[in-house]
Parts: structure tokens; sequence; C-alpha cells
């Protein structure tokens, strides 16, 4: 959700503002109270658009009351004054000095819809950023009764964000985020690796159960050692081999899996402990994966987001990118449990840039004011 700052938050006074868009929003408004008019040329944004309650209210009174007369503006300040009044509603602090410094900051009032698509390009930053960390919340909270679910929902609210940046700011082929990304979270290992070793050896006990889950993959599994030792368990099944603690074991030591000092006796020990089903803990092991890959991918978008020299066009490309490793565990946990939903339409995606939103054509408009 965007961030939508209180009412009677104090932002008129600040010394540093954090951020340029804080500027350019300032000459925004000055270009839309200088001349009202050219509200006209300005798409694609709204009042929850900007970064500050008073700057919110301020484009909410313009947008709303009635333009006025243009010789009349020129003449005197009865529509600044409306303007002021009904800003002053959601943000007291507004005063008619900080009205009339804005006008004074806007550099050129004609170029008002380049300011919207400045500020509109900020909030599509914010937007996706709070996604991304509403998707790494959802995946934390150890509350949740349906988590997967949860947070596949969480995750198809993240990419109906970024499927309606990329409409509005479309995608250029091959623009990545500059910024690196960031290393998955290191999560408590203690459950995951007890139930592996139960997967690993319920399944070397079965190995005719190994087909049936085949939707499992290595990388599902959270120690280097378990992926291995899985690896192991269905190259053997898939040949036809005999399939026991042993034949695992040398099939390990084949393929370097005991370099990095695990030893023997121990690997045996583990083979040798089967409990429940194949199935039951290959699912808890996939369960565990996607949900590892969505927090992987939240966080990995959250801090494209957070790059503020990334442009919306570098957030879409980086985001997609980072979504499809969910799809693709998505498409597995659907295969293993049998619960495929209803697939929900999105927009297709753009290819080719079009032309900004704040600067569509007013075919009506046979001219353009100028300051």
């Amino acid at each position: 959700m965007p961030h939508t700052p209180e009412p009677d938050e104090d932002d008129l006074d600040a010394i540093a503002p954090p951020q340029p868009v804080f500027h350019v929003e300032q000459a925004l408004l000055g270009a839309l109270l200088l001349d009202p008019h050219r509200l006209d040329d300005v798409n694609g944004i709204t009042a929850d658009s900007f970064s500050t309650a008073a700057h919110a209210a301020l484009y909410a009174a313009i947008s709303t009351l009635p333009q006025p007369d243009p010789a009349e503006h020129a003449k005197n300040t009865k529509w600044l004054d409306r303007v002021l009044a009904a800003g002053r509603e959601q943000a007291r602090g507004l005063t008619a000095t900080y009205l009339h410094a804005l006008v004074q900051v806007c550099p050129w009032p004609s170029h008002a819809p380049a300011y919207a698509r400045m500020v509109e390009a900020e909030h599509a930053r914010r937007r996706l950023l709070t996604a991304a960390e509403r998707l790494i919340h959802t995946v934390l909270d150890a509350s949740l009764p349906l988590p997967v679910q949860t947070v596949l929902a969480e995750a198809d609210a993240l990419a109906a964000v970024v499927d309606d940046i990329a409409n509005r700011f479309p995608p250029r082929s091959g623009v990545l985020p500059r910024t690196p990304a960031t290393p998955p979270a290191a999560p408590d290992h203690t459950e995951a690796v007890e139930e592996e070793q139960l997967l690993l050896a319920t399944a070397t006990a079965s190995p005719d159960d190994i087909d049936a889950v085949r939707w499992l993959a290595p990388d599902d599994l959270t120690l280097p050692l378990h992926a291995g030792l899985w690896q192991c368990l269905t190259t053997l099944a898939r040949r036809g081999e005999p399939v026991d603690p042993v034949t695992i074991l040398w099939e390990a030591q084949q393929r370097g899996l005991l370099d990095g000092g695990s030893e023997p006796g121990e690997v045996l020990r583990m083979l040798a402990e089967p409990a429940g089903s194949v199935g039951h803990w290959a699912e808890r092991a996939l369960q565990r994966s996607l949900l590892a890959t969505a927090e992987h991918t939240g966080r990995r978008i959250g801090t494209y987001a957070g790059d503020p020299a990334n442009t919306p066009f570098q957030l879409v490309v980086g985001a997609r990118r980072a979504l499809a490793d969910i799809a693709a565990v998505r498409t597995r946990w659907q295969n293993a449990t049998g619960t495929t939903p209803p697939q929900q339409r999105r927009p297709a995606p753009a290819i080719r840039a079009g032309p900004p939103t704040t600067t569509a054509a007013h075919a009506a408009r046979s001219t353009r004011a100028t300051r």
C-alpha cells in the first residue's frame, strides 16, 4: 500500500528534504497554482502519488475545484484562497506563505507534464517497495493458518503492481536494475534439517515412492549434502539399481559429496532411520522452498525499489525476472498438491515503450500556453 502521511503531519518546514521528488512536487504544484489550466496536461497521478500530506492535500484541492477564469485568476487570489481552504481540511499546517513559495520555486510552469511524470515514477517505486515488504512480512508471519495460499496471494498482489507500472512505463528490452541482488536471508534450518533427514531415510527405505514426488528438486532442500543425497537417490531409482544406505553412500562418494567433511558413518545412520511417508516429507520440503523463494524474491525486488537510481523501466524488468522464480516453484507446488486455482486474467506485458502518460496529446487544443 502507498504511504499516506497523517493529515496534520508537519512537513512544510523541512530544511533538507530527503528526496529530490520533494522539489519536483513543489515545482508541479507551483505550476498548477500559477496556471491552473495546465492540469489538463497532467495525467497518471492522484493525490496519493505525492510524498507528503501537505502536497497531497493541495493536489486534491487543485484537481477537484473548478478552474478559475484565466483573466480573473491573473488579477486576484480568490481561487488560491479556495485552494488553501480546501487543502487545510486535510493538512492544517498549510499556509498562504507556502502556496506563494510553491509558485516562486517553479522554474517553468509549462514543464508541468514532465514534473508529473517524475512524481508518477517515484510513486511507482514506493508502491513496488511497499508491495515487496508486504510479501516478506507475510512469509515471516508464523501465525498464518494457510501460509502458502496467503503468500501466493501476496505474490499475485506484487505482480499486479508490477503489471500496472509496466502499463504506465513500458519496459525496454534488456534494461536491468543496476542494484546487485540481495543474497537470501539465513533462516533457521533446525526443523528443516530434521525433516529432510527423515525424507532421505524414508525414500531410501521406500524407493518405489520416489517416482510419485518427481516435482521435488534437489535445490528445494536446505543443505548441500541433503540436496546431493537426494540426487543420488533419484538417480539410482531412475536407473533401476539397488537402493539402500550403502549404495547411496557409494554414489555420494562418486559425486564428491563426502569431500566437505561428512562422515560416512553419519550418512549411513541418517539413511537408516525412516519414518512417515515420502510424500509427506517431500511436500514439507517443497513448501519450505516456496516460502524461502518468496522471501528472497521480496528482498530482491525491495532492494531494486529501494535504490532511487533505478528507473521504472528497470524496476519492471528486474521485478518480473525475480517473480519468475516464484512462478516456477508455484507450478511444482500445484502439481504436488493438486491445487491449481483458476488463472486470473492479467494485462499482457507491454513490450515497446509508448508515449508518457502525462504528456498525451490533446487534439482539442490547437495551441499550448507558454510561460
